[in-house]
């Protein structure tokens, strides 16, 4: 599910273009081995809560546990907001990538409006059953853009290289620092690993999710950082240097990888990348779907913020109000940059996608510092100076870097974009939806103390021990600590 939410062969054609023609330059897998030492880091201090916190509501329940319930609200409520727009986005790139490639191979033109609502129709449907369903839907999407992107790589490699050879300078990694914008480039690199963290938010619906998740997480990181840095190695030899910048900022950058495609594999290879790519947008969008999903159960079932959220359906034991209700409040979004005439990738992919990203780097921001005060407090017997520490205050100062970045380029990260009365809102909103928590729950101390007692606090004591037999309803469900 993780690895889906990141859409390899998305962040992949997507992303990869942007960083040649206007971050990194030639040294984009540098800039991708630096984001994978970075994130790593983060990744040590989350996965130490995960072995000591199971819940679905992650970064909810673990800023709660580590810097107290108002600061938790407040990022629970970023984190909601993070993943519900990061559906709507993916709906709008999936809506563009289908109407390419059904009109490039059946020569039929239909509107995006007619596939991003099929999207839509078809995610709440397969969201309504157990998470299994979901996930072995997602696996055969992403075995095939893996395996995808590990062919043309491993045939240019095969090859010894484009024009130039195989380009090793390009993984010199003061080469991440270099190029025409470092920091855009170095941006579309964090923004290529959104959704590894989506582990934990699973954890209450898994076996053994305190030896699970953070394997699971950590090889998340590793595969992604070693998988897009040999891929867009292998790309840029591939091309060519000089040939690989024309390429990436021109007026057709998916040639970046395209060219390589047909000149390596032959032509079936470009007709399945096409197909690909909508295939990949699709689980990207149906893995970020779970995560709002889950996020909005995990808010709602401590009875605060329309209890019926947090109902889970007695056969299936998924989430299925709080999906619903994440389906509705996409289509919403959707139809709004609809109803104004918005084009769906421009426009709809790109400022969801910022608005989330920004969003998401804030709360993973505070989770490094609580991972930190949290174990202060609790559980001597685990702390460690470089586990429960170092790494920890490494990864939030390096998420804060990351802030820093988008800031400064949202601009030249928006693009064409950022021309729309909504770009200008963007950095507002994530401030206005944090100060927002922060109210609610001084409120809720106020004068639901019972209620606020229990925010954030909600964790599955038994899921240590839940077996393949046992449906996740059947468990004792929370306990609050």
């Amino acid at each position: 599910m993780a690895l889906a939410t990141a859409a390899p062969i998305t962040a992949m054609t997507g992303n990869l273009p942007v960083i040649v023609g206007g971050g990194n330059g030639v040294h984009a897998p540098a800039g991708f081995l630096f984001v994978t030492l970075v994130l790593t880091v983060f990744t040590v201090g989350y996965v130490s809560m995960a072995r000591h916190i199971t819940t679905a509501g992650a970064f909810y329940g673990y800023v709660s546990h580590g810097l107290g319930r108002v600061a938790g609200l407040a990022s629970g409520m970023l984190a909601v907001l993070a993943y519900v727009v990061f559906e709507a986005s993916i709906v709008g790139i999936f809506a563009y990538f289908a109407q390419q490639a059904v009109e490039s191979q059946f020569g039929v033109d239909l509107p995006w409006q007619v596939f991003a609502l099929a999207m839509l129709a078809v995610t709440a449907v397969l969201s309504y059953f157990d998470l299994e369903v979901a996930s072995k839907v997602l696996a055969v999407f992403l075995v095939g853009e893996v395996l995808m992107l590990t062919v043309l790589a491993a045939a240019v490699l095969a090859h010894g290289g484009g024009p130039d050879g195989l380009h090793v300078s390009s993984l010199n990694p003061t080469g991440a620092f270099a190029g025409v914008n470092a920091g855009v480039g170095l941006f579309f690199c964090f923004w290529s690993w959104i959704g590894f963290e989506s582990t934990a938010m699973y954890g209450e619906e898994s076996r053994n999710p305190k030896r699970i998740i953070p394997r699971a997480t950590l090889l998340a990181v590793v595969l992604l950082g070693v998988l897009y840095t040999f891929v867009s190695w292998m790309v840029l030899s591939g091309n060519g240097p000089e040939r690989a910048l024309v390429t990436a900022a021109g007026s057709s950058p998916l040639d970046l990888f395209l060219g390589p495609a047909r000149q390596y594999l032959g032509p079936w290879a470009v007709t399945a990348f096409q197909w690909l790519m909508v295939t990949s947008a699709f689980a990207c969008g149906m893995a970020f779907h779970q995560c709002a999903a889950r996020y909005l159960y995990a808010i709602g079932r401590e009875g605060f913020l329309l209890p019926a959220l947090g109902r889970t359906h007695p056969r299936h034991g998924s989430p299925y109000v709080a999906s619903f209700a994440q389906t509705g409040i996409a289509l919403a979004v959707v139809v709004a940059f609809w109803a104004t005439g918005q084009d769906p990738y421009v426009s709809l992919y790109t400022l969801t996608a910022i608005l989330g990203t920004l969003a998401l780097l804030v709360v993973q921001t505070l989770c490094s510092f609580a991972v930190i005060a949290y174990f202060r407090r609790n559980h001597p017997e685990s702390r460690h100076w470089f586990r429960t520490f170092t790494a920890p205050l490494l990864g939030g100062l390096g998420m804060l870097a990351a802030i820093v970045l988008l800031v400064t380029n949202l601009d030249t990260a928006a693009g064409a974009a950022s021309k729309i009365l909504f770009f200008r809102f963007i950095p507002w909103i994530v401030v206005a939806v944090f100060l927002g928590g922060i109210a609610l729950a001084l409120w809720m101390r106020a004068r639901r103390p019972e209620r606020y007692e229990v925010m954030g606090r909600l964790v599955v004591e038994s899921a240590q021990e839940r077996t393949d037999e046992e449906h996740p309803d059947d468990a004792p469900a929370t306990a609050a600590r």
